[in-house]
């Protein structure tokens, strides 16, 4: 992802698009150790991470324990990832892109 990422091995783009079976605790644990030493050494992702486990946490506790339904969180997946792609590239939103409001009431 940047110059100070240690993992040369794993590429920061396929971890971030599993993060979300990392969170789910979705993969092998071989894969999952794999994951968990790409991000204590790549900052970037790791931050990545955080934004994203907080988004889980905020869903879980705003969702009352109610799952949200798979079709809002492929579209969540969907947004977040496109973002993190046109952030790579250094591209800027036109400010057209459907948003995604989570409030706390």
């Amino acid at each position: 992802m940047n110059d100070e990422c240690a993992d040369a091995r794993t590429d920061c783009s396929d971890v971030l698009a599993e993060v979300y079976l990392l969170l789910d605790h979705e993969c092998q644990e071989e894969h999952a150790a794999e994951l968990r030493r790409h991000l204590d050494g790549c900052p970037d992702c790791l931050e990545q991470y955080g934004i994203s486990e907080g988004l889980k946490q905020l869903l879980a506790r705003k969702c009352g324990g109610d799952h949200a339904p798979e079709d809002l969180k492929e579209r969540l997946r969907a947004k977040i990832r496109e973002s993190y792609l046109q952030a790579e590239k250094g591209e800027r939103t036109t400010g057209d892109e459907a948003t995604v409001e989570v409030r706390e009431d």
